[in-house]
């Protein structure tokens, strides 16, 4: 019936969703909509393209639509303040989540995610404490936020597109340190995960096992290392790392060449079918 009306009322919508489906492929435990088709899709909320036209005479005589009034509060939690509303507050108005200290503030939202914040004589503030970024805004001009993202896209950085921490589908990585022709990553690989059989154009790394077991293909060679073991990966070398146990595999990473970017990879095999 579903398709049915999207048939009738989005029939571009549904042709492009179809195409994205049927083209696209599994991934592990996922499955991957092809990305070409689903981004022709027409862009709009299910409530707007269907939901709201099925209350037309010709439909509702089917009895396609059915309203129950429920009062349970609604709110989308689609700004700042929203949240703020949203959770409990001390006496002063505060919201406070992770290692706060917080001395004669009011009506302020602090979230601490990674780092102690410390708070002092605000009023109507929200700090937001994270890995990637930390943000200060007045609460009256919380809708603002968007602009920061804009300047993050003006200025080409990466902020806006990727965590410190990104996951992958053989585990995630966290950048914990960058500087001038180095960057050192925290490497998390599941049990039974392995990484692409790979090579560099402009980097050489140094891995170092902290727990785990890592099986290691470097060149020719193939060999394990297990806690506080390490290796060196030499510029422009093939090679690959799994982890053959069944705890996850956590490492230390040090790059260092001209050109640190996730672009510089040259994939020769990949078990979830990525090509870049």
């Amino acid at each position: 019936l579903w398709l049915e009306l999207m048939e009738k009322h989005q029939p571009e919508m549904l042709q492009y969703c179809r195409l994205a489906f049927e083209q696209g492929q599994e991934d592990t435990d996922f499955y991957r909509i092809n990305p070409q088709h689903f981004k022709l899709c027409p862009s709009d909320s299910i409530d707007y393209a269907i939901m709201e036209k099925i209350t037309t005479a010709q439909d509702n005589a089917q009895n396609l639509a059915v309203v129950i009034p429920l009062e349970a509060g609604w709110s989308d939690i689609g700004a700042w303040a929203s949240l703020h509303q949203a959770l409990p507050q001390d006496k002063a108005g505060n919201v406070t989540k992770g290692d706060v200290y917080m001395k004669d503030c009011h009506n302020t939202l602090t979230f601490a995610e990674k780092r102690m914040v410390a708070a002092i004589g605000l009023e109507n503030i929200t700090i937001v404490e994270t890995a990637d970024a930390v943000l200060v805004v007045n609460n009256q001009h919380a809708e603002q936020v968007k602009q920061v993202v804009d300047y993050l896209k003006q200025q080409q950085r990466e902020e806006h597109l990727t965590h410190l921490q990104v996951f992958r589908p053989w585990g995630s990585y966290e950048r914990i340190d960058c500087g001038d022709r180095y960057q050192v990553k925290r490497i998390n690989v599941k049990p039974g995960a392995s990484l692409s059989l790979q090579k560099h154009h402009h980097r050489a790394e140094h891995w170092i096992v902290v727990k785990g077991t890592a099986k290691v293909v470097r060149g020719e060679e193939e060999f394990l290392l297990t806690e506080n073991q390490s290796t060196y990966i030499p510029l422009g070398v093939k090679h690959r790392l799994e982890n053959p146990g069944t705890i996850p595999l956590d490492m230390i990473e040090v790059q260092s060449g001209s050109y640190l970017g996730e672009d510089d990879i040259v994939r020769f095999e990949d078990n979830y079918g990525r090509t870049c």
